[in-house]
């Protein structure tokens, strides 16, 4: 089966997931692209993700080009994670990534929640595939400049039953 998450995150990312205050209106390009990571003989190479199933692993590489003559500053680069996918830990780069799991409110990774268990709260933390954006904050991007951003997410099958969860448990 065809997963067009790609192309979801694409048409997500390109219209608006980029949030950029300037002193001075600025002409900042963005462009996404995602490949899947297939590892053959122990290396790593990237081919054409259109093609995505349960069990690959896509990259996602965001890059931000300032054309203009001067500096944009408070960048703001988020990129969303789609359903049907879980992020995978420790594929952020720059490492200073935040999340969330709604796209709004960001902090830092991982992510924790408080639950009760026995009747106290108890601190866990927020299993990954909830995670539904990152945010990096790339401060100022100098004229003619361009900024990377790169994360790495497993594709899921969310339509099989989820697992039977254990009383108090929020994994």
């Amino acid at each position: 089966m065809r997963y067009p998450l790609v192309h979801a995150l694409a048409a997500i990312a390109l219209t608006g997931a980029v949030t950029a205050f300037a002193q001075q209106a600025q002409p900042l390009q963005s462009r996404l692209e995602a490949r899947k990571v297939v590892v053959s003989e122990g290396r790593e190479s990237l081919v054409d993700a259109a093609n995505a199933r349960p069990g690959d692993v896509i990259e996602y590489v965001a890059t931000y080009r300032n054309t203009g003559k001067s500096a944009i500053t408070g960048l703001q680069a988020t990129l969303p994670i789609p359903h049907e996918t879980e992020f995978i830990p420790g594929s952020a780069r720059p490492s200073a990534a935040k999340a969330s799991l709604d796209g709004r409110v960001f902090a830092d990774i991982p992510l924790k929640r408080t639950v009760q268990r026995d009747g106290r709260p108890v601190e866990v933390s927020v299993p990954w595939r909830e995670y539904r954006a990152l945010r990096w904050s790339a401060g100022e991007l100098g004229a003619e400049k361009s900024a990377t951003f790169v994360a790495r997410v497993r594709v899921t099958d969310d339509r099989a039953p989820p697992a039977a969860a254990k009383p108090g448990d929020s994994r």
